[in-house]
């Protein structure tokens, strides 16, 4: 038979994203106020550090690299069909 220490915690899934970006899983017992917890994880950041920015898994990471910078108007090489950046 399973003690405290080993039997399945069987915390509900979470249904909702807090503002922070993090899913709001209400986890029981736990000290908000313990210094270990960050109870503001976001303090002191900016509108731009906070901007969740959702990756296509479709994409591989140098597509999606060069679909980041084209959306912040920077220029980006194409690749030929060979699969080498045009000149």
């Amino acid at each position: 038979m399973a003690d405290e220490t080993t039997k399945p915690a069987n915390i509900k899934p979470a249904t909702e994203v807090e503002a922070s970006g993090a899913p709001d899983q209400v986890v029981p017992d736990v000290d908000m106020s313990h210094p270990a917890v960050d109870d503001n994880p976001r303090a002191n950041t900016s509108l731009a550090q906070n901007r969740i920015d959702f990756n296509d898994p479709t994409l591989s990471g140098a597509e999606q690299t060069a679909a980041n910078l084209r959306k912040q108007g920077v220029p980006v090489a194409e690749p030929s069909k060979a699969g080498k950046a045009k000149a």
